[in-house]
């Protein structure tokens, strides 16, 4: 092939309108992302992108709206145990999966419903 995919630049969920604070107070203040500035030509349509690490997490406006209870962005976590507990002491309801063996994982959904699995990274 003459071609690679070498990365993925970004991920992107689903809200409906009018949520971007809810977005906020969850992705960068329950999951502490940053929130960083879309691009110009992009605000009129809502939503917004937030970062962690060398990556972003978009989160657009979607009219209608149908929550993703099946395709999911999953995370690496450093701390996990500590992510568990802060997600619980948030009022976040956490469900273990333990189907593959081997690996420590677990779903949440976002305020949106959207599914979101954070796997141990051991560190």
């Amino acid at each position: 092939m003459d071609f690679a995919i070498t990365k993925i630049d970004h991920i992107q969920v689903a809200a409906p309108s009018n949520s971007e604070q809810s977005a906020i107070d969850f992705y960068s203040g329950i999951l502490g992302m940053e929130q960083v500035e879309k691009p110009a030509a992009l605000k009129g349509r809502g939503g917004v992108w937030f970062e962690f690490g060398a990556y972003q997490l978009h989160v657009g406006v979607e009219e209608p709206f149908s929550s993703a209870k099946k395709a999911h962005p999953a995370f690496q976590v450093a701390g996990f145990e500590q992510l568990q507990k802060h997600l619980n002491a948030s009022g976040i309801d956490v469900k273990n999966d333990d189907s593959i063996p081997g690996v420590t994982r677990f779903f949440i959904s976002d305020p949106f419903g959207n599914r979101l699995e954070f796997l141990n990274t051991g560190l």
